[in-house]
This record gives structure tokens, C-alpha cells and sequence, in this order.
């Protein structure tokens, strides 16, 4: 079966990139999923008429070392551009019919943020985590 490429460009990642480790041949492999967003602009149907703008969200799957790096350094709000393929992921239901499904997996990911925006982001995300959790005791000891 052959496979298609897809590149998604100037994307943000929706939130967090998901690591986990899956039995392979050779043990133990990290595997991470992330879901970007990006956005298409199209002209309106009239010549003086404004541009549209159509958000396509990609859940991606990434193996191996590029699969920890991507929960290492990236988070919500990130921005990157993907280069992989899709290949078709269909599977029997439960009730006897066929649910169809497409599997994205990344080939290729380019971290646009500079480290201080990263490292800035990260920042955030801990500062509203210890927030959240402050709150969650103050409404516990209520």
C-alpha cells in the first residue's frame, strides 16, 4: 500500500504531546501523539469579498527519539511544521460494521519557537498548574 505525504505548516499544537511506551521488537519504545491546528485561508466566492479562514486539526504519531524530544520541548501553544504520511487505519466494529480512520505519522518536525519563547511557555504552564492546585486545596479545606 502506498503511502501519501502530508505537510502541515505554520501549525500550534492544540495541547500537551501524549508519551507513552509500547511493546515493540526491541523492547520498550516511546511513542508520543500530538494534535496541531492549523489554519487555510480561501478567497471569498465574490472578488471584493474577504478571505475565509478554515482551521484542519491533525492527530499526529511519533516513535523513537523524536517522540521524547517532542514531549521534552514542546507544549500547548507551540508552533511547528510536520512533514509525515497517512495511510488508512479502518477496523470491524463491534456491531459487525466498518469504522474507517486515517493514521497520520510524523516523519519530520520542525520546532519553530525560539528556547526563550519555549522556555517562557513552560514557565506559564507550571505557574497555572501550582495555581490550580492551590485552589483545588482551598476548595477542599472549604
Amino acid at each position: 500500500m502506498a503511502n501519501v505525504q502530508v505537510i502541515q505548516r505554520h501549525a500550534h499544537l492544540a495541547g500537551a504531546v501524549k508519551l507513552e511506551f509500547v511493546n515493540g521488537r526491541e523492547g520498550k519504545t516511546p511513542k508520543a501523539v500530538l494534535t496541531a491546528i492549523s489554519n487555510t485561508r480561501r478567497a471569498g466566492k465574490g472578488s471584493g469579498e474577504s478571505r475565509e479562514e478554515e482551521a484542519t486539526a491533525i492527530q499526529w504519531t511519533l516513535w523513537g527519539k523524536q517522540a521524547e524530544n517532542a514531549e521534552r520541548y514542546l507544549g500547548k501553544g507551540s508552533h511547528v511544521n510536520i512533514l509525515g504520511h497517512v495511510r488508512n487505519n479502518n477496523y470491524p466494529a463491534a456491531d459487525g460494521g466498518t469504522v474507517y480512520a486515517l493514521a497520520f505519522t510524523c516523519e519530520e518536525i520542525d520546532y519553530l519557537d525560539s528556547r526563550a519563547v519555549r522556555e517562557a511557555r513552560h514557565a506559564r504552564a507550571e505557574f497555572v498548574a501550582d495555581m490550580d492546585a492551590e485552589e483545588t486545596r482551598a476548595a477542599s479545606k472549604r
